[in-house]
């Protein structure tokens, strides 16, 4: 099956009709060389961009000399409002201390920990979609993983079911937050001085507000719990809990919401967007649904989320095709020379899993959805040198191993419940803002298996 990819643009165009493009999708706002380019050159009046396609070029950026390319501020811009100084965002010392104090919790032997919230939210997301479907409908499948996703979010951070007041308050928040950011603001292209306002939209900033009203809260009574000794054991207690083995000191409150954003940024809208991809790419292919389906008659408890083979290969198929995140962007601290192009200091480095997945010279055919090349030996050093669907080296994503767990699993449930097929005339066309989303949802009918 040939998974749906939106247009490319021409390959030369006006800056400013690039911009409207790229804050409108900035898959679509790409040429199409790119698919098959081991790197390119974009120039404005006021920086450099290259993207980079090749492995060698993504192992010297990505895992030899990483703190020599950091994060580029430019896309920090987009996001400050909400994300304040998280760890996505952040560099250098605070990168790294932040880093220590997160990363123990996200460790495989604790990740078990969170296990039974996820199998708790799967089958919440179960009773909900049963209830909605009845002997069978045509359902909007991202409004159904967002909210299962949320679900999982607030289940493993802070005990709580998306049912509590504040968990619904702040994923609704979110939703209309995801509508109205664009990934990128006029400060991304024309650098500001740090005085100047940021043209943020206002219902961007005041969503941005409210959503930190409502995590300073969560945060102020799980601090009050710590201290009382009734805290839970999850994600935000040993985050909390956790000193700086290097200085001995906690997040405070303040750092804790910075965190917890991005923490629900993440976790929230990347593994809602990818599991309905996943949803729809077994809808479009039977074979693969009712495989996932058969596996998922062995479930029984949230353990046997390390047997799901096939849905776990589905799902990181998912991700080729479909990565949550389409592109990073880094930035160079001095002049470099990359395959023989002579690249500026403070160039802007676009590093793409969106095409890198989907490139014509390193995958067999790249735009075939095809869960079965994960076992093909022939498809190893692909795998190896261009897949990267939480980026790599030291500032892989803390939640990759979480997301490997939640998605297989969720998938499963959903899929031994429900037979999902494909609505006549309603193809769903991949965009970019903040995630990989459907232009216009994913609809898919849904019947009682």
């Amino acid at each position: 099956m040939i998974a749906p990819k939106p247009p490319s643009r021409p390959d030369r165009v006006s800056l400013w009709r690039y911009m409207r493009l790229f804050r409108r999708d900035i898959l679509s706002a790409q040429p199409e060389r790119l698919y098959r380019a081991w790197m390119a050159e974009f120039r404005t009046p006021f920086f450099r961009s290259y993207l980079a396609n090749d492995p060698a070029l993504l192992r010297t950026i990505l895992k030899d000399r990483p703190s020599e390319f950091p994060k580029s501020n430019r896309i920090g811009e987009g996001l400050r409002p909400l994300l304040g100084n998280a760890v996505f965002l952040t560099n250098g010392a605070t990168w790294e201390k932040q880093r220590r104090i997160i990363d123990p919790a996200f460790e495989r032997g604790r990740l078990a920990n969170s296990l039974p919230a996820m199998w708790d939210a799967g089958n919440a997301m179960v009773a909900r979609v049963l209830d909605q479907i009845g002997s069978g409908a045509e359902v909007e499948i991202e409004e159904i993983t967002s909210h299962a996703a949320a679900d999982v979010i607030f289940r493993t951070l802070f005990s709580l079911p998306i049912e509590d007041a504040t968990a619904s308050a702040v994923f609704h928040e979110f939703r209309r937050y995801q509508r109205a950011q664009p990934i990128l603001n006029l400060a991304a292209f024309v650098p500001l001085p740090r005085w100047m306002p940021r043209f943020h939209k206002p219902d961007t900033k005041a969503a941005a507000t409210r959503i930190r009203a409502l995590i300073t809260d969560l945060t102020h009574r799980r601090m009050q719990e710590i201290r009382n000794g009734t805290a839970p054991d999850d994600l935000a207690t040993r985050i909390m809990t956790t000193p700086d083995p290097e200085t001995g000191e906690t997040f405070t409150v303040k750092d804790m919401v910075d965190q917890v954003a991005i923490f629900f940024l993440a976790g929230h809208e990347t593994s809602a967007s990818a599991l309905a991809w996943a949803l729809y790419l077994c809808a479009a292919d039977p074979k693969w649904q009712t495989a996932i389906a058969d596996e998922a008659q062995h479930l029984t408890t949230p353990k046997d989320v390390k047997r799901l083979t096939t849905s776990r290969d589905v799902f990181r198929e998912t991700l080729r095709l479909y990565p949550p995140v389409p592109m990073m962007v880094r930035e160079t601290t001095r002049p470099e020379t990359f395959r023989k192009r002579a690249i500026p200091k403070a160039a802007q480095l676009v590093l793409s899993p969106w095409h890198l997945h989907r490139h014509t010279r390193l995958w067999d055919d790249p735009d075939v959805f095809d869960p079965a090349r994960w076992q093909m030996p022939e498809s190893k050093q692909s795998i190896r040198d261009a897949y990267m669907p939480f980026s790599t080296g030291p500032r892989v994503c803390p939640g990759a191993g979480f997301a490997m767990a939640e998605g297989p699993l969720l998938l499963s449930m959903l899929l031994r419940a429900v037979s999902l097929s494909p609505v006549a005339g309603k193809a769903p066309q991949p965009v970019a803002h903040l995630t990989v989303r459907a232009k216009d949802g994913i609809w898919l009918h849904a019947t009682l298996r």
